[in-house]
């Protein structure tokens, strides 16, 4: 069926925290240039986001500043509903998952898989914290990654290594509430059975082969390959929606009612609309496309457990594609707001315009894998693209114009080959930026595009008015009308990407009633000879070098992608005492055998000979370490720790390894080899 109308959702962020560099990138940036793309080709499309103002961030983020859950998701949601506004967002409505409407269409949503015998009331193993008295969610407790061995995962997911699992498989778990050892108790829940929708599932992302992203289909794959099975919809909290027929201490689990926040915040904009049953249009008519942009941490939740819902309540559009990004970190580190690692939005744009931050990061998207953003970047992107090439023309040909033709549009003569072939390349650049939209390839698009402002200067250095102003002032008039045109067409072919500038394009322009604002006018329509221009404007204002070194030292020295960098480290725990240390059992010991640990791509199983005997450990070093390279070197282990099990496979024991958050790990070896056994003191 052919489509009809676009619908399009960016990732409800968080309310705890203020938007970031890394957030933009990741699925509002692409989405809003996408959008932006659509809306000038003429699509029916509708843009929808929200805060996510449940789960067990909001209440951590609570309880850390003594304050009720309720004024952290004021706080952030207007302070990040700003910032979208002020960098560009262009949302068509953007709302909150702590609104009654939420609230009941989630209710709405839970009754009817109740209704229908869907769900099932079972009891699972959960964490109980002895002293708190109740159960942990999954962000109230940490413990070692049970796949990758990261000490600091937390109960559902691994920040490490992107992994899911169950809280009970964390190895040595701890309360962040008390800091005590949490026990496991029988606890009652609702669940989904997303097992039941395993060949529906695999179904649909086979008819997605060719289209989706590869990053997208890999993990996709490898959790159908796994195998799913029903995932429990219920959690025992005070801060959520409230499970209809239950007590106040149970509450949707916020993977199940935060997707549904799409839905409701489409409801909101057609009750703003005055139509409150348009919604159905854009969710429930099989001639809507949906796209949702996310990041790569979402890409399950969106894949698989929305669709196999929006299977489950039948009648709903499924995501067409899911074109998630991968992470954008900050001068070769993660983003870290308490590590002071990181560039809050709002804070930025105070200083600076939003158009050059857009450009820089389309141009560093990390579409295929992770990308930087980078201080020195920006500047150059500000400083030789956008001021010197895209700028550079404008205030060229408004100059020109100003000075020589009464600041109107010359009456062209007769266009030769040049002019012909200059005036074509606009329909050329919006086929191939076009081409790149509809297949998601974000940074080709802006490039594409800025290769028409290439062109443009390019044209207008070799036709070089200066002289022809005197020696033919037919051939100059045409030259500066053709270059008008161009800058028509930029300020429709930039607008997905530097949205602000495009407006002072037209606004230089003054554009006729008649001219249009679509994609193709540019290849269509043509300034009339004789039309009065405004006041020409700085596009871009250049940055100068000591207010990069400036904001770099903010992030604590030098970038740590350069020699020398400073590097940051997690903070120091708790002091023990010498019988503490005591109780840990260092040796020396020589890896025997080194092997890949099938479906993990981070751990190795090693066996190492500590004199007396031979243990076998499964450590998180396959990504700086190859197997073969591995046999014959002396290690230390600690080898008195509790086994566990890792991929199916005990490791008896955990060797010694330095690591910073962009360094590591690197094993700790002996500066001079040792018997095997020995005791490391």
């Amino acid at each position: 069926m052919q489509q009809k109308r676009l619908l399009v959702t960016s990732a409800l962020p968080y309310a705890n925290g203020a938007i970031h560099f890394g957030h933009l990138a990741g699925a509002y940036l692409p989405a809003d240039m996408y959008v932006r793309y659509q809306r000038l080709k003429g699509t029916d499309v509708l843009f929808i986001g929200g805060s996510d103002e449940h789960g067990v961030s909001i209440l951590i983020s609570a309880q850390k500043e003594g304050v009720t859950p309720k004024d952290i998701i004021d706080r952030y949601h207007e302070l990040n509903k700003s910032a979208f506004e002020r960098v560009g967002i262009s949302f068509d409505n953007y709302s909150r998952t702590s609104l009654p409407i939420h609230h009941e269409t989630a209710q709405e949503w839970f009754t009817a898989f109740r209704d229908q015998n869907l769900l099932t009331r079972s009891s699972e193993q959960q964490l109980y914290d002895p002293e708190a008295k109740m159960f942990l969610p999954d962000r109230f407790v940490v413990g070692t990654c049970p796949h990758c061995g990261y000490d600091r995962a937390y109960g559902d997911q691994c920040e490490n290594c992107s992994k899911y699992y169950d809280q009970t498989e964390l190895i040595n778990p701890r309360s962040l509430l008390s800091d005590a050892d949490p026990i496991v108790r029988e606890a009652e829940h609702w669940h989904f059975p997303l097992g039941a929708f395993q060949e529906k599932l695999e179904a649909y992302v086979a008819s997605h082969e060719k289209d989706w992203k590869e990053n997208v289909l890999q993990q996709v794959r490898s959790w159908l390959k796994a195998g799913l099975s029903d995932r429990p919809i219920s959690r025992d909290l005070t801060w959520g929606v409230k499970v209809p027929g239950e007590d106040d201490g149970k509450v949707l689990y916020v993977w199940f009612e935060a997707v549904l926040g799409y839905i409701s915040s489409t409801k909101e904009w057609a009750e703003k609309s005055g139509t409150p049953e348009r919604w159905r249009e854009y969710w429930c008519r099989e001639d809507t496309k949906y796209v949702a942009f996310i990041g790569k941490d979402n890409i399950v939740f969106h894949c698989l457990m929305f669709p196999a819902m929006l299977m489950a309540r039948d009648g709903y559009v499924l995501p067409d594609n899911v074109p998630a990004n991968e992470f954008l970190n900050l001068e070769g580190k993660k983003f870290s707001k308490s590590q002071g690692w990181s560039i809050e939005l709002q804070d930025f744009l105070d200083t600076y315009p939003a158009d050059p931050l857009r450009y820089t990061l389309a141009m560093n998207m990390p579409e295929t894998r992770d990308s930087d953003f980078y201080w020195k970047d920006f500047q150059a992107r500000n400083n030789n693209e956008l001021a010197d090439i895209l700028g550079n023309f404008v205030n060229r040909t408004a100059h020109f114009v100003d000075k020589h033709f009464d600041n109107a549009v010359p009456e062209a003569g007769a266009p030769d080959t040049v002019d012909e072939a200059f005036l074509a390349s606009f329909a050329t650049t919006a086929e191939t930026v076009a081409s790149n939209y509809e297949r998601y390839r974000f940074r080709d698009a802006v490039v594409n595009t800025m290769n028409l402002a290439r062109a443009a200067n390019k044209y207008f250095n070799d036709r070089e008015p200066w002289k022809t102003v005197k020696s033919d002032r037919a051939v100059c008039a045409t030259t500066l009308n053709c270059s008008l045109q161009a800058i028509y067409a930029l300020s429709v072919f930039i607008e997905p990407v530097l949205p602000f500038t495009a407006q002072k394009l037209r606004d230089f322009l003054r554009l006729p009633g008649d001219a249009p604002l679509r994609w193709d006018g540019p290849a269509e329509y043509r300034l009339p000879s004789g039309h009065r221009l405004g006041e020409k404007a700085l596009l871009f204002e250049k940055i100068d070098d000591k207010t990069v070194e400036a904001e770099t030292a903010k992030l604590g020295g030098i970038g740590a992608h350069e020699e020398g960098a400073q590097r940051s480290h997690p903070p120091l725990k708790p002091q023990i005492t010498i019988e503490d240390f005591m109780r840990i059992d260092l040796r020396t010991g020589t890896i025997r055998e080194a092997e890949n640990v099938p479906k993990s791509n981070k751990l190795i199983r090693i066996i190492v000979d500590i004199g007396s005997e031979q243990r076998q450990i499964v450590a998180g070093i396959a990504m700086q370490y190859k197997p073969e390279d591995l046999i014959g070197k002396q290690i230390i282990i600690v080898a008195n720790l509790k086994p566990a099990t890792l991929f199916g496979i005990e490791s008896q024991g955990m060797l010694l390894a330095g690591s910073t958050e962009d360094e590591g790990p690197v094993i700790l070896t002996p500066l001079s080899v040792l018997s095997d056994g020995a005791q490391v003191k």
